[in-house]
């Protein structure tokens, strides 16, 4: 007799995983339960809930690790600043990216911050590549709205139509 004929039993055909949070809330459903480990199966409803709670966690932990602030008084200042980037007013920080901590970096040594020199939340954009580009200097921040509201381009140009396409460069 030969084995041609016999098929292969697969380990969920021989003992099929139970998800243990379905199980513990006596969901009866038999919902595939492919992730976690040999002892906690879980199902993919009950893994994403179990990863967003690692996941909160794990930002609740660094708050306070690094800057010495609790989630409540993060969501306090999110309420206080209008609920959105205190720099460009447009990041809501409402999705999987929360708003960054902004601290005074002269204040505290060292990457941890005392929770005293905590200056608001800004978006990533404009914690990274305004202030820490600029290095906290308000002098820069200040020449940049100063030349947002006026372009030094523009009096040359106009100028330049003035003067018939030659300037002198001392002259401006």
């Amino acid at each position: 007799m030969g084995l041609a004929g016999l098929r292969v039993l697969t380990v969920t055909e021989t003992k099929r995983r139970v998800c243990v949070d379905c199980n513990a809330e006596g969901v009866t459903t038999r919902r595939p339960a492919p992730y976690g480990g040999p002892r906690t199966p879980r199902c993919a409803t009950h893994h994403k809930a179990r990863k967003a709670k690692q996941r909160e966690a794990a930002w609740e932990r660094r708050l306070w690790d690094t800057y010495h602030i609790t989630p409540e008084q993060y969501w306090a200042i999110y309420e206080a600043q209008g609920r959105a980037c205190f720099g460009c007013r447009r990041a809501k920080g409402t999705g999987r990216k929360r708003l960054s901590v902004d601290h005074d970096h002269s204040c505290c040594p060292g990457p941890v911050s005392c929770g005293k020199c905590v200056r608001g939340l800004l978006c990533g954009p404009c914690n990274r590549d305004v202030l820490g580009h600029l290095r906290d200097e308000a002098e820069a921040l200040r020449r940049l709205a100063d030349y947002v509201e006026n372009p030094p381009a523009r009096k040359v140009l106009a100028r330049w139509r003035r003067e018939g396409g030659s300037i002198n460069p001392s002259s401006i």
